[in-house]
């Protein structure tokens, strides 16, 4: 006997100046289910599960919750019927401790006074339930992308939901940490809760979901039990074509010319780090949270000073005090987080693309805008930003689409090294093939990469060599022809030796 319908969706529209983003969307989320919703970035999930929340109001259909419709649905509504969601970006106060952040806006009170220690106390408790180690005191801005994420999570455990959205929640962690997560959410399913999980992950979604609902271009294409499915029959229904290869096949190997070498860098939370890139080559860099892949990327953009070591740039030392003397010595870096290094959201696509560069673009002060417009409308082609206008604001974009925009930016300024850090984070298998296949024709153009992913199968389909670090320095570097899990694994999970 099926369960009851706790939350259903009636033909959803939601319009924009120039964009339909929902096109009479349907779907029931059951009690006690765990609900996947599936599309490339720009189908509509993140629009729906906003209009679920009351971020953005629907332009026609109708929300159903505990039984009662609405043909408008504000926050204070959704919050009101037990609806908490998890975005794939985060909502977080970086000058907050992870304690406020968790109860902000229901901050535990005894009088008219704060309750700090109450406050500690309960974020405490969440995260001995997740098994994690985080100081409830820290502040937020001081913790790891990946933690930052977990403290979202706690957030919503906090509240009580009955209803419970997931946007891309494992995106930024660990293998231990993702076990952690399934852990929890099949332990909330059986207490009756209903989830509503949006992931890329293929994985993912047949390990966790009862039923799967799948987006394309605003519009619903069919809702599937997922035992009766398979990830061929998603990917054909998401991208409305077949994808016969994960990573597409690259037509030329890396050449003994080395690009960069860094010789035992430190600072920055490195101890000693080296390694060696090949013209032509794309590098992977392995490891967990905190292992310093991320911390040398920024040691290498100018970003973050080092403390000692060297680095070489074509065979000459260099040491960049800043991004721009980085580009100068042809380095660019994509970084991992979109929203708060990577996009300007509040302006255009146009302008993003070709930040970098105007200083190229322009003569005595004075931008060629024709240039601009042709740069700006080459990436997005070549790219498939989708968009109805270079005008749109990035914060108006899909988050896949945006990740695509900070990529044409760095693109732009044609640099020799191109560092991404977490390249197809939050992106779906469409368009990450497209990120693979660009990979690809810039390496065989002579360009170098360095690639950051906590994704083991992305690293091992797209690496010639991959690097893996621990606790700030390397520890261990395999060749093509050895790569596996379990060794990249080894390497990972290496700790220091004690003194």
């Amino acid at each position: 006997m099926e369960s009851a319908v706790i939350l259903q969706f009636d033909d959803i529209v939601k319009s924009y100046p120039g964009v339909l983003a929902l096109n009479h969307v349907s779907l029931d989320v059951r009690k006690g289910e765990i609900h996947a919703l599936v599309g490339e970035n720009g189908a509509g999930k993140s629009t729906l599960i906003k209009c679920c929340t009351g971020a953005v109001p629907p332009t026609g259909g109708t929300i159903t919750v505990n039984g009662k419709k609405f043909s408008s649905f504000t926050p204070k509504i959704s919050a009101g019927n037990g609806i908490v969601a998890i975005y794939q970006e985060f909502n977080l106060v970086g000058e907050l401790s992870v304690a406020e952040n968790i109860f902000l806006g229901r901050a535990i009170r005894r009088g008219v006074i704060v309750d700090k220690k109450a406050m500690h106390d309960r974020a405490q408790d969440i995260f001995n339930r997740l098994s994690l180690k985080i100081d409830p005191d820290e502040l937020v801005k001081n913790l790891a992308v990946g933690y930052q994420q977990l403290v979202e999570i706690a957030k919503a455990l906090s509240q009580n939901a009955r209803i419970l959205i997931m946007d891309e929640p494992t995106a930024p962690l660990t293998k231990n940490e993702v076990g952690i997560l399934f852990s929890i959410i099949e332990k909330l399913k059986e207490q009756g809760m209903s989830i509503l999980y949006i992931s890329h992950r293929m994985d993912e979604i047949f390990k966790l979901s009862d039923r799967i609902t799948i987006l394309r271009d605003g519009t619903k294409i069919k809702t599937l039990n997922t035992k009766d499915t398979n990830a061929d029959e998603l990917i054909k229904c998401m991208v409305g074509r077949s994808l016969n290869e994960k990573f597409p096949v690259r037509n030329s190997v890396p050449s003994s010319r080395v690009i960069l070498s860094a010789d035992h860098l430190c600072g920055n939370g490195l101890t000693d780090v080296s390694f060696k890139i090949y013209g032509g080559e794309i590098l992977g860099f392995a490891g967990l949270i905190g292992s310093g892949r991320t911390e040398t990327a920024q040691i290498l953009f100018g970003i973050k000073k080092k403390k000692s070591g060297k680095i070489f740039m074509n065979g000459r030392e260099i040491s960049p005090e800043s991004p721009r003397e980085a580009m100068e010595c042809g380095i660019a870096l994509v970084p991992e987080d979109r929203k708060q290094q990577g996009a300007l959201l509040e302006m255009s696509i146009h302008n993003n693309i070709t930040l970098a560069v105007l200083h190229k673009l322009s003569v005595f002060g004075i931008i060629k805008k024709k240039e601009t417009e042709k740069m700006s409308e080459s990436f997005r082609k070549k790219l498939a930003i989708k968009t109805p206008s270079l005008d749109q604001l990035v914060k108006n974009l899909s988050g896949g689409n945006q990740q695509k925009v900070v990529v044409a930016k760095w693109l732009a300024a044609n640099p020799d090294l191109i560092i991404l850090d977490e390249p197809t984070r939050g992106i779906d298998v469409g368009a990450k093939y497209e990120i693979y296949k660009l990979m690809n024709s810039l390496v065989e153009e002579g360009k170098t990469i360095l690639m950051i992913s906590s994704e083991m199968e992305e690293l091992i389909g797209m690496a010639d060599r991959i690097v893996v670090l621990s606790e700030g320095r390397v520890t261990g570097t395999v060749s093509k022809d050895c790569f596996s899990q379990e060794i990249i694994m080894k390497y990972a999970s290496r700790v220091r030796d004690k003194e």
